[in-house]
């Protein structure tokens, strides 16, 4: 299902399509979700390099993602008796137990809603993608990756606390930010606000440019 079909694919800012999907850890329903970030993210396949370094790596970071009230969702088209055998490895061979669910998208039903499927693949694949959906269930951020370059966990963290502080405090947040660092005050919408602007403190900055300390 892509845009050439006649329909349309989910772009940040738009609900979260929902679904319910058999998993590794039994079904599941998105909505059952709210009130929780989730990561959702799809890999090419089942008992491949790149993806198996993806997992363990997500494991590892598990803990981190659940400090931060997220949810994390995998994704491929294997079966779920390959998907149950890929974890099973995982664990045996690397000694990483994966924490989240696996969704078994035999049908690409969930992969095509979230457009993941690999346009030039010979055969049925899903793409190297993350959806970031935020606790009212809304599409907050998009990352397509290739198929041979694994993804960076500490960026998909950054983006989290990035997206979570922005809501927590009605501001924006500059290049390469990180928790701890100044953040950018909202764009001024008239003149009065402008004027406002250069009675504080703008060392370093302009009008339309102010950076400020969190308070904790």
């Amino acid at each position: 299902m892509t845009e050439s079909s006649g329909t349309p694919l989910p772009k940040i800012g738009d609900p979260a399509p929902l679904f319910t999907a058999k998993t590794t850890m039994g079904e599941i329903r998105l909505a059952d979700y709210r009130g929780k970030w989730v990561i959702l993210f799809s890999h090419p396949a089942d008992f491949t390099p790149v993806c198996t370094t993806e997992f363990i790596a997500f494991s590892r970071n598990h803990a981190e993602f659940k400090r931060r009230n997220a949810q994390l969702l995998g994704l491929s088209i294997d079966s779920l008796p390959a998907h149950l055998a890929w974890m099973n490895n995982i664990r045996e061979k690397m000694g990483v137990e994966v924490p989240f669910p696996l969704i078994a998208d035999l049908t690409t039903t969930v992969a095509s809603l979230y457009g993941m499927i690999h346009p030039g693949a010979d055969e049925t694949a899903t793409v190297r993608c993350v959806f970031i959906i935020d606790p009212k269930q809304m599409i907050r951020a998009i990352i397509y990756y290739p198929l041979n370059v694994g993804r960076n966990i500490a960026e998909i963290l950054r983006l989290l606390d990035a997206l979570q502080t922005a809501d927590g405090n009605g501001v924006a947040l500059p290049a390469d930010w990180r928790p701890g660092d100044k953040v950018i005050e909202p764009a001024p919408q008239h003149m009065d606000d402008v004027k406002l602007r250069f009675q504080g403190d703008l060392r370093g900055t302009d009008w339309y440019l102010k950076r400020k300390k969190l308070e904790d």
